[in-house]
C-alpha cells in the first residue's frame, strides 16, 4: 500500500469524513441487512406531464424496480404498498441534495435497508423481503431535516425468510455511551501526562534509551483515544501531527509533538536538541487535558470513530506513512486496536441487539491484535520493513478484514433524529 500527496501536504488523521448527512458524492453504501442489491445510473426526469402526474419521473428504464421519488421535499412517492415478499425499488433523488434513505416498518420502527449517498438526479436499486404490515421510506437529505414518507400497507402472508431488520439508534440512545467514553478518555490523561513528563526528564538527563521507551509508551497511550481526535482540534496537531509529505520531519519547522521527537531521537540528534520538542509536548498534553474537560463529543462520533480508527490505521499506519524513524508502526496498530475496543465498549449494549456480525467482528479484532503483538519482543517492535512478503500479506489481509467488519458498527450506531412532522 502507498499513500501519495502533493509536496507540502500534511496528512490528517482526524475529521476525515463528513459527520451526519452525506452529499451525493461517491459514498459507499453500507448494508445493514442481508439481501440488499444496489445499482446506480444517472438520469433526467420525464418530459411527459401525464407520466409525471401518474408516478415519479423515472427516465432510466434499465434500472428495475418500483419507481420511488426521494429527496428533501418528498419521500417515498410512488410506492403504494402491495403483497408481502420480495420488493425491489428504484429510488430516484429528485432534489438538489444527496440523500440517505431507509425503509422502515412503521409499527416496529425497524429498518430493512439503509441506502446511503444517493446522488442528485440518480436512480439506485434496492431490494428487501418484507412481511405484512405498515411501511414507509424515511429520507435524510444532506444538510436538511429528516423527512418521513407516507405509510403504505403490505398485505398477504409472512414469507418464509425476510430481510433481517434493525432497530435504529437515536441520539438519546447515545448520550450515556458518549458520557462514558468522555470519562474514559479523561481517565487516560494522567497516564499520558506521566509518560510524556518521563520522556522529557529522560532527555534532560541524557538517557536516550529510556527516552525512546517512554516515547513508545506515551505514543501508544495517545493512539488508544482515537475516537476523540475530532474534538481535540489544534491540541491534536500539537501532539500528534503527521509528518509533512516530502519533508524531513526532523527539521520541519511546522511539525511538533510525538513525530518531531521521534524523527530527532531515532535520527541521532543529541538529547539537548530534542528537549525543546519534549517540553512543548508536555505543555500540549497539559493544555489538552484542560481543554477537554468542557469539550462535547458528538453522538455520531463514537460509532463512526470505532470504524475510522482502523480505517485510518490502514491509510496511515499499515503502510508506514506515519513512521518518522522509530519503526514502531506495529505498536501504533496495537494501540489503535485497543482504542477500537475502548470506543466500542460503551455501545456494546446497542450492538448486541442490532449487529448480527458482532461476535465475528470481535474475533477478528482479537485475531488482529494477536498477530500484531507477535511482533512485540519485550518492547522491541519489529519494523514493517522487517516483515517478509508473506507476513505483510497476512497482516494487510487481517487488518483489512477487521476494518471492513467495523464499518457495520459505524452504520448501525449512526443516530437518526426524530421525524419531521
Amino acid at each position: 500500500m502507498t499513500v501519495t500527496g502533493d509536496p507540502g501536504e500534511r496528512p490528517k488523521r482526524d475529521g476525515r469524513r463528513p459527520s451526519r448527512r452525506r452529499t451525493g458524492a461517491a459514498v459507499a453504501v453500507l448494508v445493514v441487512a442481508a439481501g440488499l442489491i444496489a445499482l446506480g445510473r444517472p438520469h433526467g426526469p420525464s418530459s411527459d406531464p401525464a407520466e409525471t402526474a401518474a408516478e415519479p419521473a423515472h427516465a432510466d428504464a434499465s434500472v428495475p424496480g418500483i419507481p420511488v421519488e426521494v429527496g428533501a421535499d418528498v419521500c417515498g412517492v410512488g410506492w403504494k404498498g402491495g403483497k408481502a415478499g420480495p420488493q425491489t425499488f428504484a429510488l430516484w433523488d429528485n432534489s438538489s441534495l444527496g440523500v440517505e434513505v431507509y425503509l422502515q416498518n412503521v409499527g416496529t420502527g425497524k429498518v430493512y435497508f439503509d441506502a446511503e449517498g444517493i446522488g442528485v438526479d440518480v436512480t439506485r436499486r434496492f431490494s428487501a423481503v418484507i412481511g405484512p404490515g405498515h411501511y414507509r421510506f424515511y429520507c435524510l437529505p444532506a444538510d436538511a431535516d429528516g423527512l418521513p414518507g407516507p405509510a403504505v400497507t403490505v398485505t398477504g402472508t409472512e414469507p418464509g425468510t425476510t430481510t433481517a431488520a434493525m432497530t435504529p439508534v437515536t441520539d438519546a440512545d447515545l448520550f450515556g455511551p458518549i458520557k462514558a467514553y468522555h470519562a474514559w478518555v479523561t481517565s487516560r490523561f494522567p497516564t499520558l501526562l506521566h509518560q510524556v513528563r518521563a520522556l522529557d526528564a529522560d532527555l534532560r538527563s541524557g538517557d536516550v534509551a529510556a527516552a525512546k521507551r517512554d516515547w513508545i509508551a506515551g505514543h501508544m497511550t495517545y493512539e488508544t483515544i482515537g475516537a476523540a481526535y475530532d474534538a481535540f482540534g489544534d491540541d491534536n496537531d500539537a501532539i500528534n501531527a503527521m509528518p509533512m509529505t516530502g519533508s524531513d520531519p526532523a527539521t520541519d519547522p511546522g511539525l511538533g509533538g510525538f513525530h518531531k521527537i521521534e524523527a530527532q531521537m531515532w535520527g541521532g540528534a543529541k538529547p539537548s536538541a530534542v528537549a525543546p520538542a519534549a517540553q512543548a509536548l508536555v505543555h500540549a498534553v497539559e493544555r489538552l487535558r484542560a481543554d477537554f474537560k468542557g469539550e462535547r463529543l458528538n453522538t455520531i462520533d463514537i460509532g463512526l470513530r470505532s470504524h475510522e480508527i482502523m480505517e485510518n490505521a490502514v491509510q496511515f499506519v499499515l503502510n508506514g506513512t506515519d513512521d518518522a524513524g522509530s519503526g514502531t508502526s506495529l505498536a501504533t496498530l496495537d494501540a489503535n486496536l485497543t482504542g477500537t475496543l475502548a470506543a466500542m465498549k460503551p455501545i456494546r449494549s446497542l450492538l448486541r441487539t442490532r449487529d448480527t456480525e458482532l461476535a465475528r467482528t470481535d474475533r477478528w479484532i482479537k485475531r488482529s491484535q494477536r498477530l500484531v503483538r507477535s511482533y512485540d519482543h519485550h518492547g522491541d517492535w519489529t519494523p514493517l520493513t522487517g516483515l517478509s512478503v508473506r507476513q505483510r500479506e497476512l497482516l494487510n489481509a487481517t487488518i483489512s478484514q477487521t476494518t471492513e467488519l467495523l464499518s457495520r458498527v459505524a452504520t448501525i450506531t449512526e443516530p437518526r433524529g426524530a421525524p419531521r412532522q
